[in-house]
C-alpha cells in the first residue's frame, strides 16, 4: 500500500511518526479505564432512578492486598434480573467503618443513594453481617427498608464443605495435598528433584508439547487456596 501511495508511505514503517503509543502500559491503563467507564455508564443508565440491592464481599489477591468488590442488583425495564459488578477498591483495613465509608464514597461517585437500596448481600462475617455492629447494621440505620440476605452462594459454599467433611476420602485428599506441598516446598533439594522430574516428563511429550511465551515455566508447588476447607483434624 506504501509503494502505491505516497502519502501514506510518509508515515507507515520507517517513516511513522514514532507517536503511536498503544503498547504502552499507561496507555493501555488509560483504554481500560475508558472502557470501564462506559460500561458503567451504560449499566446507570439501565438502573436508571430505580430501586437496587448491594451485594459486598472481600479477599486477598495475589499480592495479598485486600480488596472488596460492590455488585449492584437490579430488575431492568424488561424484568430481567441483573448483577453487576461497578468497583474493587483496595481497603487497608477490614474494619466496618472503613468499609461503610468506601461503600459510600463509590456509591456517591456513581449518584447512588443508600435510600433506593432493598436488599444486601454478604457471607457471615461479623464486619459485614453483624446485627450490631455490622455493615449491616450501619446501612441499616440509615435505610431500614435494606433487608439483609445471607449470600446463597456463600450458604451453598458452607453446605459443601460441610458435607465434605463428613466424607473421610474427601477431606483426606485435602489433607494429604497440604502435606505433600509442605513436605516439598520445605527444602530447596526435594524443590530441584521435582523440577528435574518435571523436565523428564517434558522431554518425553516434546513431540506433542505446547510451546511459547509464559509455558511451561519452572514454579514452585502453588498451596491450597484460603477457603473453607482447612480445618484441624
Amino acid at each position: 500500500m506504501g509503494e502505491m501511495n505516497e502519502e501514506l508511505a510518509n508515515v507507515i514503517l520507517e517513516n511513522a511518526l514514532a507517536n503511536n503509543q498503544m503498547t504502552s502500559p499507561k496507555i493501555q491503563a488509560d483504554i481500560k479505564h475508558c472502557y470501564a467507564q462506559e460500561v458503567i455508564k451504560q449499566i446507570l443508565e439501565e438502573l436508571g432512578d430505580d430501586i437496587f440491592s448491594l451485594l459486598v464481599d472481600e479477599s486477598c489477591d495475589v499480592s495479598k492486598k485486600e480488596q472488596m468488590a460492590v455488585v449492584i442488583r437490579f430488575v431492568d425495564k424488561v424484568g430481567i434480573v441483573k448483577e453487576c459488578f461497578i468497583r474493587l477498591v483496595h481497603v487497608k483495613e477490614t474494619s466496618t467503618i472503613t468499609l461503610k465509608t468506601d461503600i459510600d464514597d463509590i456509591l456517591a461517585r456513581y449518584g447512588l443513594s443508600l435510600k433506593r437500596i432493598r436488599g444486601q448481600g454478604y457471607d457471615r462475617a461479623s464486619n459485614m453481617s453483624g446485627e450490631f455492629n455490622g455493615l449491616r447494621a450501619l446501612i441499616l440505620k440509615e435505610n431500614v427498608s435494606a433487608f439483609y440476605v445471607h449470600c446463597f452462594a456463600h450458604q451453598l459454599q458452607l453446605v459443601v464443605v460441610a458435607v465434605a467433611h463428613k466424607h473421610t476420602p474427601i477431606w483426606r485428599v485435602f489433607e494429604t495435598i497440604t502435606c505433600l506441598t509442605n513436605f516439598v516446598c520445605a527444602s530447596s533439594k526435594r524443590q530441584d528433584m521435582l523440577h528435574e522430574s518435571q523436565r523428564r516428563q517434558l522431554e518425553k511429550m516434546e513431540d506433542v508439547l505446547c510451546t511459547g511465551s509464559g509455558l511451561n515455566q519452572e514454579m514452585t508447588l502453588p498451596k491450597p487456596g484460603d477457603t473453607c476447607w482447612k480445618k484441624s483434624f
